[in-house]
């Protein structure tokens, strides 16, 4: 018995090891067909890599609409493309709006605004940014990368926020977008600022709503546009730095960066929660090495802007332009009365002043100067850098590439100089207004949208504008939409009065039908920042900001001069002008920095003219202010008595 049942169990055992050689033969040869394509149940790999060819080309795809213009909204980013670029334009990204029902809707459209062309091209892709509003982008200016950090998205009806902390790359000639997949780097945040130092992109601060509390931060970030990585910069605890705020100014400067204003939350004595404004200025020292970074205080300077917030500086030229905002004069639980600004300031980064910009009214042109009398400057010009370069031995060529940027330039400069697109230019502000989003190209200050309030209602002003910053001539209207806003602001006024006491009864007909004439108008007073009242305001400020201009003229001395070795601007002269007057001295600037001997004659003719811009502009403000002291006087244009004499014209002119 024994015997039988060993023979059956060897006999299961060798079954059992046969139908495994089979199974693994049938593997085998499987595995030998799938790599000869005699698999009929596999799909072809050729397929399955051109399937997920089309799924990145459709992901990556942008897609380009011409539109007359973008769709209202607040909170949205608008930043110059990159000196790099062929065009100037404008990149306006994101934002939000509240609809007719009362519901929140979020953006992640690209909108581009060609400055030369007034077109405003709609830039769509499914590798986009998600929807947001309060984030915040910045140019490098070396490299050209323009980096998005950040930003909010909430429910409709906004009872909950999600905050982003993701890193983006925009490319301003493909309009394509990089998400940054980084380990390390900054917390999820919005309401906070970004600039630029050397190679690197700066960070600091932001808010983070988490429904309970809000939590405004002060940390600081360095993201590196050669590594594509950030780091954060850390500072010992007695260290002295800013406090924690988001809605802040943050300009480049030569050794960092100066840190300006910004709105937090904050326990006052009875241990409420109650929103500061903040007013200090710091300035942000950095070295290559991180680790040595430190904050220093800045002294508050005269003529500094009131208390405000919604209102951010964007850099030019040496200095940050800020414009707008708002001051909650009186915040109570049930009520919040706000006064809204509309005045323009420029900050002067080295010297740490205020000094407020004013829009100039049309002066005649005195004298026109002759085309024959330019060119002969010109060669003049031309001879003079001659003997300075070479001893005037080697000859430049009139023409040579140097010559033809430093013409472009001064073109700009040129009174006589023609938009190439018309637009409506008024001599009044733009109404006032918080959260705008504004820009710098070809030195105009482009100032998109933003938010005014009556009684508890919000107002999103579909608006834009154009500043020329060296001329202040006017206000360049690109457009201004404000029907629905006046119906709105009207209704808030008419609702308004039905639930206040009728308090008129005592009053006079006769005053009854002054108002009553008054009634349409009135509709539109708040809207308009009291719009018929707005060139007796504008004559008025005009006479509140004589002392204090005055003064600033007559304080004018060298000591207020970071450079007072270089040339000064006269009142009324143009670029062009000071660079024909002064080229000489910019040039021998130029060529005792060319200590290597390396540089050719156009390149010390570049570095001469770009000294003598900067020149002009970092003292246009104390000229400015010596122009409105000598106007006053009735006097309009200053002659120099040897170029008139020589048979030439003078120059022409929060939350």
């Amino acid at each position: 018995m024994a015997k039988k049942k060993d023979k059956t169990a060897k006999k299961a055992r060798t079954a059992e090891k046969a139908q495994k050689a089979q199974a693994k033969s049938a593997l085998k040869q499987k595995k030998k067909a799938s790599k000869v394509g005699e698999d009929d149940d596999d799909q072809d790999i050729d397929e399955i890599l051109e399937q997920y060819a089309r799924e990145q080309a459709s992901l990556m795809a942008v897609k380009t609409a011409q539109v007359s213009r973008p769709s209202k909204r607040l909170s949205a980013t608008l930043v110059a493309s990159p000196s790099q670029h062929s065009r100037k334009e404008l990149f306006l990204f994101g934002g939000e709006s509240v609809n007719n029902v009362g519901l929140a809707e979020f953006y992640n459209d690209l909108y581009v605004y060609n400055v030369d062309t007034n077109i405003w091209r709609q830039i769509t892709s499914n590798n986009s940014p998600l929807p947001r509003s309060g984030h915040a982008m910045c140019v490098h200016p070396h490299t050209g990368v323009i980096l998005l950090f950040g930003g909010e998205f909430s429910s409709p009806k906004q009872n909950t926020f999600y905050h982003y902390g993701d890193t983006w790359l925009l490319d301003a000639s493909t309009r394509e977008w990089s998400k940054i997949e980084t380990k390390k780097g900054p917390s999820a945040r919005s309401g906070h600022r970004m600039t630029y130092w050397k190679n690197y992109i700066i960070l600091f601060g932001g808010f983070r709503d988490l429904s309970a509390s809000t939590t405004y931060l002060g940390d600081l970030w360095a993201f590196d546009v050669t590594t594509y990585k950030w780091i954060q910069i850390e500072f010992p605890s007695s260290a002295m730095k800013p406090e924690g705020r988001s809605g802040h100014s943050l300009i480049p400067t030569e050794d960092g960066a100066v840190l300006w204003g910004g709105y937090s939350k904050v326990k006052n004595s009875q241990k409420k929660i109650v929103g500061k404004v903040h007013t200090d200025t710091w300035n942000l020292r950095l070295t290559p090495d991180l680790k040595a970074v430190r904050w220093e205080r800045r002294r508050k300077s005269a003529w500094a802007p009131s208390s405000r917030v919604g209102c951010s500086m964007v850099f030019h030229k040496g200095r940050g332009i800020l414009f707008g905002g708002v001051y909650d004069t009186d915040e109570t639980e049930e009520t919040l009365d706000s006064e809204f600004f509309n005045d323009l300031y420029a900050y002067q980064v080295n010297s740490n002043k205020w000094f407020p910009l004013k829009i100039r009214p049309p002066r005649k042109k005195l004298i026109e100067q002759e085309k024959g009398q330019k060119i002969m400057e010109t060669n003049e010009l031309e001879e003079n850098l001659n003997r300075l370069l070479n001893g005037g031995d080697a000859k430049i060529s009139a023409h040579d590439d140097s010559d033809d940027e430093i013409d472009k330039k001064l073109a700009e400069d040129e009174e006589e100089a023609v938009d190439k697109v018309e637009h409506t230019v008024v001599h009044t502000m733009p109404y006032p207004r918080f959260n705008a989003a504004v820009a710098v190209q070809q030195d105009a200050l482009y100032i998109y949208g933003g938010m005014w309030e009556l009684k508890d209602k919000e107002f999103n002003l579909d608006s834009m504008y154009g500043i020329d910053l060296g001329k202040l001539d006017g206000v360049k209207v690109i457009w201004e939409d404000f029907k629905e806003d006046i119906e709105r602001a009207a209704e808030v006024e008419e609702s308004s009065d039905d639930d206040d006491d009728d308090d008129g009864d005592d009053n006079d007909d006769d005053d009854e039908d002054e108002s009553e004439a008054g009634d349409d108008n009135d509709e539109e007073v708040d809207i308009y920042a009291k719009s018929d009242e707005k060139e007796d305001i504008l004559a008025q400020d005009v006479l509140d900001d004589a002392e204090p201009l005055s003064d600033l003229a007559s304080s004018l001395n060298l000591q207020d001069d970071p450079r007072p070795f270089l040339p000064h601007p006269r009142p009324f002269e143009s670029l062009r002008a000071f660079y024909s007057r002064t080229s000489g001295v910019f040039m021998e600037w130029a060529i005792s920095d060319n200590k290597d001997d390396t540089k050719r004659a156009k390149d010390l003719k570049r570095d001469a003219f770009k000294l003598c811009e900067e020149r002009w502009w970092e003292r246009i403000e104390q000229v400015r202010a010596l122009e409105d002291q000598y106007e006053e006087s009735g006097v309009g244009e200053i002659v120099d008595l040897s170029t008139k004499n020589a048979g030439t014209s003078a120059g022409k002119s929060r939350r």
